[in-house]
């Protein structure tokens, strides 16, 4: 399913509530955690990496709020929903400070929590993995890695498709060799020079705009290069 690689997790303490979220939340096709408790939740952060959280504020133990605002002193950044019954300017106004991202309030509609979710995910960039990206007559589908041009497949490699990733990302913007060398080579980028860099948007351009029709890719002096 389109949201299979996506993992939110569901802290909440009641146990019929939990499993009404769980459904809904997989019927989107979303993968799901459910726990009752704040208990094992770190444990389980240091080895997944959840797109999303779902906190209920009024926990056993250690309430939503504070439990959110101690993993973000701990450096972790997951978007988060809180699930609560309190309505006071006050308790949102907390719940915001302690790093929470939005608000559902009970009882609320399965409806609302799919709509939310999804909304936060967009605005996090999760769902920009799941997008396509269109320029001109290019079409790239980020899902299965594939380029389309005026609706036929044309074959990338996987370099040259993260190379145009990143053009298509940053339209109209000089990129530097050494920009394009970390966020397409990355940590592998070691002995790529500036001239393997040349090579390989040059291969790139010969595969999308042999004739230069499109006139995609522009030499920026001292720079790099831009897309346009």
């Amino acid at each position: 399913m389109q949201n299979e690689n996506i993992e939110i997790v569901v802290i909440e303490d009641e146990e019929d509530i939990l499993e009404l979220i769980e459904y809904h939340l997989s019927k989107e096709g979303y993968r799901v955690t459910g726990f009752l408790s704040t208990e094992n939740v770190e444990q389980f952060l240091e080895e997944e990496n959840p797109s999303l959280m779902l906190v209920d504020r009024n926990l056993p133990g250690m309430e939503g709020s504070r439990f959110i605002a101690y993993l973000r002193e701990e450096g972790y950044n997951i978007p988060v929903i809180f699930l609560t019954a309190k309505d006071h300017e006050s308790d949102l106004e907390e719940g915001f400070a302690a790093g929470g991202d939005d608000y559902m309030h009970k009882p609320f509609s399965p409806k609302e929590l799919t709509l939310r979710v999804k909304a936060l995910l967009r605005r996090s960039g999760v769902l920009m993995k799941q997008a396509r990206i269109k320029h001109k007559v290019l079409m790239i589908d980020l899902v299965e890695k594939k380029l389309y041009i005026e609706q036929e497949m044309v074959s990338l490699t996987n370099l040259e498709f993260n190379l145009l990733h990143t053009f298509m990302t940053y339209i109209d913007t000089a990129l530097t060799r050494d920009f394009l060398r970390d966020e397409v080579w990355g940590s592998d980028n070691e002995g790529v020079n500036d001239n393997a860099v040349n090579v390989a948007i040059n291969r790139l351009k010969n595969k999308i705009d042999p004739q230069n029709e499109q006139n995609y890719f522009h030499p920026v002096w001292g720079v790099g290069y831009k897309f346009s």
